[in-house]
């Protein structure tokens, strides 16, 4: 998804949501884990022209696109497959463009995450040098010791 996205932008901001957030089942790994699987990623397959930036949850809807202006001040488009966050950016006037392409059904942490728990194959769902980090960071560990 973001080779595509890459080459169609000069820029890409690519935000770690509920960057605040670690240790729990929705977000088992830190910021810092994160951003590493994602700039390893892209470094990985050649694409340079990102930043990532973290974004912590203010868990306040109607405030949240302010709260991210507030964090990364020169955007225009928004690249999103979350549905809410495609309403709230579209009602600010932000053009939201989806992300048809991207198989959320094989591809979500979520259901790797699912996959890690049941003890099934997940690493061919993630790029090799995410399944890496997992290795470096012990990320089965820390998934299966945050899931209730």
């Amino acid at each position: 998804m973001l080779q595509q996205i890459s080459k169609q932008y000069e820029e890409v901001i690519i935000g770690i949501g509920s960057s605040q957030e670690k240790d729990t089942n929705d977000n088992p790994f830190s910021e810092e884990e994160r951003k590493l699987m994602i700039t390893r990623s892209l470094d990985a397959v050649g694409i340079h022209n990102y930043q990532v930036v973290a974004i912590p949850d203010i868990r306040d809807p109607p405030r949240w696109v302010a709260h991210v202006r507030s964090i990364v001040s020169d955007f225009n488009v928004v690249i999103t497959n979350n549905p809410f966050t495609r309403k709230l950016f579209s009602e600010k006037g932000y053009l939201v463009k989806g992300t048809d392409f991207f198989e959320r059904e094989h591809y979500s942490g979520k259901k790797i995450r699912k996959r890690i728990l049941h003890n099934k194959p997940w690493e061919e769902f993630v790029p090799a040098s995410v399944a890496q980090v997992m290795k470096e960071i012990q990320g089965v560990k820390q998934i299966k010791n945050n899931t209730p």
